[in-house]
Order: structure tokens, then sequence, then C-alpha cells
């Protein structure tokens, strides 16, 4: 019998073929190519790793730790579900913010530290930096030194992010150091101002502009909590407040202008005593409309226009305060849901 070349040829395709064929090895509900996007779900929880007691546990951390929640309030009464925070935030559609108290200047940004990170790595490389040090746990990078242009020695720089007061933001304060007596310790302050601020100016310009394309950096993020630096508490009193992380000098700054830009009218101030005399204006209903509706039913104008309030500032540690919003005058009809909500109005809006 004479075998044409070609069929032999394609004998081993068509066994192939034919056992393919005749079993579901390859794409069955078992196969080598099934859907493997739930087998997660099927992964045993493995025991914790024993580390001898003399070596370091730090490298077996969560990379995507659960962070605690640190805001649970609940209405006093009958029961009701919440509403959403409203998104009040004055700086929400600026990216980066100069910042400045006093002699002190910091950048607001709108990032998380971890996104931040990166950013202050790719301006010192854009910019011809050379850095010297790097602690991304601890959130500082420094340069090496560099001769600024009419400057009579060379200077070195400190990039410091620390987690910002809102949620999600980071803040960039910049140092500043002569070459000139003691270079192994940075001092509390920029031994040249100007040159701080003119480094501060040109890395939050940076930022501004590579905004949209901002990687993230995992161990900054870990390390740098982005969760902010204000919350809403309860007291053991069962009134609301403010916790805000902050020393005092700043807290009491930053409460003023949060006021100013919830609508709130500062009438008065007593800084020794802690306390802002402020009436409320009301929400402009062509903006806000909707998260007061639901609280006031609706109406056309706002039951607390026009009231006012005195806003008291406690400082409760070196670096946290508190605050309180209550009416001037004693009045019953004012409730535990209205409270919340002008304070939450005026957390928006404290940086």
């Amino acid at each position: 019998m004479t075998i044409n070349r070609k069929m032999i040829a394609r004998l081993p395709l068509f066994a192939v073929l034919a056992a393919l064929g005749g079993c579901g090895y390859l794409f069955g509900d078992d196969g080598m190519f099934r859907d493997k996007s739930q087998d997660y779900k099927q992964s045993p929880e493995l025991e914790i790793i024993e580390v001898p007691p003399e070596k370091s546990t730090e490298a077996l951390q969560e990379i995507y730790p659960i962070p605690d929640i640190e805001q649970s309030l609940v209405l006093a009464g009958e029961f009701e579900v919440p509403r959403p925070t409203p998104l009040v935030a004055g700086s929400a559609d600026e990216v980066v913010r100069i910042q400045k108290l006093g002699q002190e200047s910091w950048a607001l940004v709108a990032m998380a530290p971890g996104q931040l990170w990166p950013q202050v790595r790719s301006f010192l490389s854009a910019a011809n930096i050379q850095v010297g040090r790097v602690d991304a746990r601890a959130g500082i990078m420094e340069s090496g030194w560099l001769s600024m242009e009419g400057a009579p020695m060379q200077s070195r720089f400190q990039f410091r992010i620390e987690r910002g007061v809102q949620r999600g933001t980071s803040e960039l304060h910049v140092l500043q150091m002569n070459q000139a007596g003691d270079v192994n310790t940075w001092p509390e302050a920029s031994d040249d101002v100007q040159q701080e601020n003119e480094m501060l100016r040109g890395i939050a310009q940076f930022i501004a502009n590579s905004a949209d394309s901002a990687p993230v950096s995992m161990i900054a993020d870990q390390a740098i909590s982005a969760t902010g630096r204000i919350t809403l508490q309860e007291s053991d009193q069962g009134y609301t407040y403010i916790e805000l992380i902050l020393p005092y000098d700043r807290a009491w700054a930053s409460t003023a202008k949060g006021l100013e830009e919830s609508n709130f009218e500062i009438t008065d101030r007593d800084r020794s005593a802690g306390e802002y005399y402020a009436r409320f204006i009301g929400i402009d209903k062509e903006e806000d409309d909707g998260w007061f509706d639901w609280l006031w039913g609706g109406d056309d104008a706002h039951p607390l226009a026009g009231k006012d309030f005195l806003v008291t500032v406690v400082k409760q540690t070196d670096d946290a305060v508190a605050i309180r919003l209550q009416p001037r005058e004693p009045d019953p009809s004012f409730d535990k849901r209205q409270e919340q909500a002008l304070l939450s109005l005026l957390k928006g809006n404290i940086n």
C-alpha cells in the first residue's frame, strides 16, 4: 500500500486534535486554561511566621493594611440612616497651595503622601539636584550641597512630607542649611529663608504641573498615614466636637479660615480664651442644594441662617485641640443633627 507523505505529516496533528476533542483537561472547569479569577477565594490562611526575638518583624508588615475607623458617630434618639458627609473642602480644586503662618511656610498638596514622595524625587532628578539621604519611612529627603546663584556659600535642602489635615492630602516642608558651622545637625529654621521660599515655590510648581501622572510609593504610603489629622468625636457629655491634630497657634488660625470658608461671619474673637463669636450666614442654594435640604426639609431659608454661635478652641495636648460649636444663647431647637451638620461643614474647610 502506498502512503502519501502529506498524510504522514498530518497524522500527529490529527492525533492531537482527536485527543483534545475527547477531553476537557485544557478548557474544562478544571482545565489548564480555565477561569482562575476566583482562585484566591480557595487560598488557605497560613500561620503567622514566627520570628526570633532578636530579629525585626518590620519587613513582615501588611502591604495593604486596613485602617482603623476613626469616626463613628451615632445620632441621639431614634436611629436614622446617616447621609454622607458633604464635599465642602474649599481648596479641593487646587492641587498645590502655599500656606504661611508667621515665619513658617509649607506647601499643601491635594494628594496622599505615597503619591507626593515620587514627585519630590522626580523634581530633584529633573533639576539635576543630587540626593544626599533618603528616609521614606520618616518622609524625609535631603539634597547634596548646591551652589546657589549669588550665594556666598553652598547650601543643601531637606524636604519633609507629612500627612495633611484633610484625608488624602499632604504637607511638604522645606528646610535650608548653609555650609557653615555644624553641618551635621539641621537647624530649627532655615539659615536663608529666601532660598527656602524659592525652593518651595519651585517644587510646588513642578508638582502642580505633573500631578496627573503621579505614581505611588508604597513605603512612604505605609509610613505616612493618609487618613488626615481631623475627625469628629463624641464627648462623654454627649456633644460632638472636632479633634484637630495641630499645635494650638496653627489650629487657632486654621479655625478662623475654616469658619470664613464655611459661610460664617466672625463678629469677634478672644484668643486668650480660645473663643470665636461667629454668625452663620447660610448656604448658597444654587451651589449646595441637596445636603442641607435633607436636613431641614428643603425650605427656602435655612433655620440657622443669621444665628450666632460660640466656637471654642481648647488645647488638649501640645499637638491637638478640640473645637466645639454651640449657640450663643440657649436654644432647645438646636439638636444633635444640626450640630453635626455644621461641624461637618467646618471640618471640611479646615486645612
